[in-house]
């Protein structure tokens, strides 16, 4: 099978085989994974007490020079499956007491996914957990496929995107996705053990000596978005990936450059949200890429 692709923002037109793909995210048709396990990193309300069933993604349509899962989405790291393969993994998941089925950085593979929830008709939510550039034709296939969407909102400006990601569309690209996610799923909603069945949940990751951006960043999140959406502040940044030219980058966060970001939340009144330990800043937080569980 092969297909020509304009499923992410990119918009490259590729041919994407089996096995391999000559677009931006150098991807191929069948599934490329890394890992699925249960994961207790994530939000309380995603990993609760039994875990979240995180399926690692490779590839990436946004590339980013800092990623955290760089082995991935850099390097390609994983290995290639059915698409049968991966309706397999949804179950495995769930019946070894997964609290949802979290596809992490999936946006290159909607097709493949799509299928699989076709084949495997989950009984626990589904969270679609994106670099937040996403194409709304291509969310628009997944509306009744997805509980939770938990998009990262990277960026305000322009310019930076453009340095950091390759795509200085990112900031109206993203705004525009998470509008078609919360018209699709709405607000946040938790069940009575205070587990996320429904709703949109944004990350913002904060970058060394990038404060200001992060300010401005939650600025346009609490102006754009209805209130029922959650936000997450990460702190968990460590130096990985590319980033020779960006000096700040090559180092953790400071408690400083933190704390100001916190204040900044205190600011703009948010109703909901969670909020990262700086401590979450190591390598221990990023999990093995060993294939486990495929």
């Amino acid at each position: 099978m092969e297909f020509i692709c304009n499923q992410c923002p990119r918009n490259c037109s590729a041919l994407r085989r089996e096995n391999e793909g000559d677009g931006y995210c150098r991807m191929g048709y069948l599934p490329r994974i890394a890992r699925a396990a249960l994961h207790f990193w994530e939000e309380p309300c995603i990993s609760g007490t039994r875990g979240s069933g995180t399926v690692f993604f490779s590839g990436c349509s946004l590339g980013c020079i800092y990623c955290q899962n760089y082995e991935l989405s850099q390097e390609d790291y994983g290995e290639v499956i059915s698409v049968k393969h991966l309706a397999d993994i949804f179950k495995r998941l769930e019946d070894i007491g997964a609290h949802n089925i979290n596809l992490v950085n999936p946006t290159h593979y909607v097709h493949s996914i799509s299928e699989a929830l076709d084949i495997y008709k989950s009984g626990i939510p589904i969270v679609y957990n994106t670099s937040g550039y996403d194409s709304v034709e291509t969310l628009r296939c997944l509306e009744g496929l997805v509980d939770v969407y938990l998009p990262d909102f990277k960026y305000t400006d322009k310019a930076l995107a453009d340095k950091l990601s390759g795509a200085s569309d990112y900031p109206e690209t993203a705004c525009e996705a998470i509008d078609e996610m919360y018209r699709q799923v709405g607000g946040v909603r938790l069940d009575s053990d205070g587990i996320i069945e429904k709703g949109v949940i944004i990350r913002h990751l904060v970058l060394p000596g990038f404060v200001t951006k992060s300010i401005q960043t939650l600025r346009l999140i609490k102006e754009r978005f209805p209130d029922d959406i959650y936000i997450s502040v990460m702190s968990q940044y460590t130096p990985a990936g590319n980033t020779e030219g960006f000096n700040t980058l090559s180092r953790r966060l400071t408690s400083r450059e933190y704390e100001r970001v916190l204040e900044e939340v205190d600011l703009c009144g948010f109703r909901h949200g969670f909020f990262q330990e700086l401590s979450s800043a190591n390598e221990e937080y990023i999990p093995d890429f060993d294939l486990t569980g495929i």
